[in-house]
């Protein structure tokens, strides 16, 4: 994530590692809730979230891995995960980059494709597609303004097109709304 997103981030942590109050916003930990439940299977031997922020999503979601690695832009973000799933591992890298190695079988994109531009979105999705064609893909999209280049809908749909996979929405409620690819088994 580079220029005015990159920058927008570090300002929106650098008063502390919760700007969107994951920890205590009902709102949140609802929403992490649903994205749990969309997952298609119960056990993943291997997550990659794409966007882990302070790794509240990955609270959640860890317990369902074996192994779970989450990749952010933001240092503070990056410790703060670390310390909310210490048996994951957590790495910090600016998108579009080259993702961790791994033999991923689930994906998770929570908010984070609007922080791209299409480019951004075509080289993740080529990765994705390249590297772990079976992997399911979970992607949780704001529908509300989220104040860059791309809103949350169109950059869903620049994912979906260049990752070429059907996608199906599980949840919508209203401000957000789950899709979920399902990989080969």
């Amino acid at each position: 994530m580079a220029g005015v997103a990159e920058q927008r981030l570090q300002q929106l942590y650098a008063a502390g590692d919760d700007p969107w109050n994951f920890r205590r916003s009902a709102y949140e930990q609802a929403k992490f809730r649903a994205t749990r439940a969309a997952l298609p299977r119960s056990r993943y031997q291997s997550a990659l979230e794409v966007g882990c922020g302070n790794g509240e999503l990955a609270r959640h979601l860890s317990p369902a891995c074996a192994s779970y690695t989450g990749v952010d832009a933001v240092e503070i973000a990056v410790e703060a995960a670390r310390r909310t799933v210490p048996r994951g591992r957590f790495l910090r890298s600016y998108l579009p980059a080259e993702l961790p190695h791994g033999d991923y079988d689930l994906i998770v994109l929570s908010e984070v494709l609007y922080f791209l531009d299409a480019a951004g979105i075509a080289s993740l999705a080529a990765q994705i597609g390249r590297k772990w064609h079976a992997a399911d893909i979970v992607c949780v999209t704001w529908l509300g303004p989220s104040g860059n280049a791309l809103e949350g809908r169109e950059a869903l749909q620049l994912f979906v097109e260049a990752v070429g996979r059907e996608f199906s929405c599980v949840s919508d409620a209203g401000q957000y709304r789950i899709d979920v690819s399902e990989g080969g088994r």
